[in-house]
């Protein structure tokens, strides 16, 4: 097994249809704008690269979808302190989880690589700096990756990570790599743990979920069609530590401390502390690692 293998994570079916759905009229709109949101930020080329213009194009993004947006969305995620930066970690629902977080705070992310290729989200992830990872790569070049990661936290650039390493339906499924976390106690960087949740019509929604083996345009068009949809960040307190095991499970901790998250398991039919189905839905999403 490759020190990159990571749990398969949620099948596609957890990712429910939107409920209520906008007309067509209003999808069409949205893919409009969405078309006109995309070709402007590739328009501003460099320009994009700028904190504060790729913070309005991920926000454009957003209301581009019809995507509303809760939580901190006006205050960062770095930490000030010591001159290093930010570990910001959080859990991975959808691949619009990359936008709203740079909606928050235009940080450098560290990614599959896959994420350089989806639309939408590849130019503004480029643009964040992200470094892409070879999930399939060799373990050899785990240590590398640790130690540039380091070096980008005692330069002061925050990072953000998706310690899962793939999607699930709520934050409650996979266990958090450590690897990441070795970087900051070698740094001496602060983690940031961060909550991401998708709520619809008043109550959890996993229509945004990137699950499986989906096609990127299916869930595009579950997004893009959710009527009411939003995204709520929630940044935890940070934490500082030597011991990579004690830093991810900290971490694990506190971006499930929201417990909301995982009100979208029990709505599907899903017992979020084991897994098991107790409902019309079979299936192994939200297992906890």
């Amino acid at each position: 097994m490759s020190a990159w293998t990571v749990d398969r994570g949620c099948p596609a079916s957890c990712a429910a249809d939107p409920d209520p759905r906008v007309p067509f009229g209003e999808l069409a709109r949205r893919y409009a704008t969405l078309t006109y949101a995309l070709t402007r930020a590739v328009a501003r080329g460099d320009r994009l690269a700028e904190p504060s213009a790729l913070r309005a194009e991920a926000r454009a993004v957003l209301s581009a979808l019809g995507v509303g947006m809760e939580g901190v969305e006006d205050a960062p995620f770095s930490v000030r302190t010591g001159g290093v930066g930010t570990l910001v970690v959080a859990n991975h629902i959808s691949w619009l989880d990359v936008v709203a977080l740079l909606a928050v705070e235009p940080v450098s992310v560290l990614a599959k690589r896959e994420v350089g290729r989806w639309p939408v989200v590849g130019a503004l992830a480029r643009r964040a700096g992200t470094r892409f990872i070879d999930r399939d790569g060799s373990p050899r070049e785990l240590p590398g990756v640790v130690h540039e990661l380091a070096d980008c936290l005692r330069g002061g650039t925050s990072v953000l990570v998706f310690p899962q390493a793939t999607t699930w339906c709520s934050a409650s499924g996979g266990r958090f790599r450590r690897a990441a976390f070795q970087a900051a106690a070698d740094a001496g960087a602060p983690v940031r743990p961060v909550t991401v949740e998708y709520r619809q019509n008043g109550g959890p929604s996993t229509a945004p979920a990137f699950l499986g083996e989906e096609d990127f345009t299916a869930s595009l068009r579950r997004v893009a069609g959710a009527r009411g949809l939003r995204v709520r960040v929630a940044a935890r307190t940070p934490l500082w530590g030597t011991d990579r095991r004690a830093l991810a499970d900290a971490a694990r901790r506190a971006v499930l401390g929201a417990g909301v998250v995982d009100e979208a398991c029990v709505a599907r039919g899903v017992d979020p502390s084991t897994g098991a189905s107790y409902g019309p839905v079979a299936t192994s999403c939200c297992k906890a690692a």
